[in-house]
């Protein structure tokens, strides 16, 4: 029997996010039939016991991973990255003290104005006037009295991302949607910690949101159990009808990161971006945006061509042997290779074998 099947495009997309092929078809055998049970995946009852045990799991696989115990509660939430925006002012930020935003992108931008619908806000570090080109001065914050300082550890839409993150004198709260996973970092420092699943973690539709009890004590408000971090920690995510199938394949990415270990993925994450600045700084039909190299993300890579004729000639150059997801941002053009866990050394080979190639190609025109 001949197979239909098309060979896999490599997709370097910012989001939804590239997935391992292993977990691909186990989640599609789980849509057939879930475990040998005779129902799908999106039949389950997310009350019953097959639902309860992925729930539970995911969340120890979140806390190994991180290195956390029972300090901690884990969250699996909907709404997104922009509802959390929301949620962390609502129980968190008070009439005490205000709260502090480091604003290092869009989404760290938007973070800080929805937080000012709800309290005071201070934005205590930006690099907006250079467009966001560089990472602004980690602020000390020691000698101020905050709710609470919210950070974005790497922005996607500009190539950025906090290398190393000082100690502050307030709690931190951590934007991690599109670097989790992908490092060792001591989790312990942060009171709490979230991402959109569509990166490292899973597919779109959920979003981890993991607190420090000690924070979550802290609510300042009444607030509709919907918005409370405290009831969702009371109700065990299931306060609502949760996403299943989008937390069943988060937990099979939670497994797939513990078998590659976060040490291993770590050094690939620092040697697939290593090799696409070095081609960037030699290639000469490309620029890198981020002039930094301290600055730089390892998890998006954002560059410019020479000219926009070169940049229709190589997006095209790209699509036609099966490359897809690397224009930039709608709002800033240019290109964007991200390279998330899943996106394995042998694509960002590929990638510079092609932009080696097309340098070739426009020398001889």
């Amino acid at each position: 029997m001949t197979s239909n099947t098309k060979a896999r495009k490599l997709y370097f997309g910012s989001g939804p996010a590239a997935l391992p092929p292993e977990v691909l078809a186990e989640a599609a055998e789980a849509v057939i039939d879930y475990n040998g049970s005779g129902l799908s995946i999106l039949e389950i009852p997310h009350r019953g016991p097959q639902f309860e045990a992925i729930l539970e799991e995911s969340k120890d696989l979140v806390k190994m991973l991180c290195g956390l115990g029972n300090e901690h509660e884990v969250l699996w939430l909907q709404g997104g990255g922009r509802l959390q925006f929301c949620m962390i002012p609502m129980n968190f930020l008070g009439a005490e003290a205000p709260a502090g935003y480091v604003d290092s992108g869009h989404w760290a931008h938007e973070a800080a104005k929805a937080a000012a619908y709800y309290g005071e806000t201070r934005v205590i570090a930006s690099s907006r006037p250079e467009n966001y080109s560089r990472l602004p001065q980690f602020p000390h914050t020691a000698g101020e009295k905050l709710a609470y300082l919210h950070l974005t550890t790497n922005n996607t839409i500009y190539g950025t991302q906090w290398q190393h993150i000082p100690d502050t004198g307030a709690p931190l709260i951590a934007d991690m949607s599109s670097d989790i996973l992908s490092r060792r970092l001591d989790y312990s420092r942060f009171a709490m910690f979230y991402a959109c699943a569509q990166k490292n973690v899973g597919p779109a539709g959920v979003t981890l949101a993991v607190l420090n009890r000690d924070l979550l004590a802290q609510q300042q408000r009444d607030l509709p159990p919907m918005l409370s971090y405290a009831a969702h920690a009371k109700h065990r995510s299931l306060l609502n009808t949760p996403p299943v199938y989008a937390v069943y394949v988060s937990l099979l990415m939670l497994r797939w990161t513990q078998q590659q270990t976060l040490a291993a993925l770590e050094a690939e994450s620092n040697t697939k971006s290593a090799m696409l600045y070095e081609e960037l700084e030699r290639n000469r039909l490309f620029q890198p945006v981020v002039t930094v190299k301290d600055h730089r993300s390892r998890t998006n890579i954002t560059f410019r061509a020479v000219s926009e004729e070169v940049h229709r000639g190589f997006a095209a150059f790209c699509t036609a042997r099966d490359i897809e997801g690397i224009e930039g941002h709608r709002s800033v053009g240019g290109f964007r290779v991200s390279l998330y866990n899943a996106v394995p050394r042998s694509s960002v080979s590929r990638l510079i074998e092609l932009m080696q190639e097309y340098e070739q190609e426009i020398s001889k025109l």
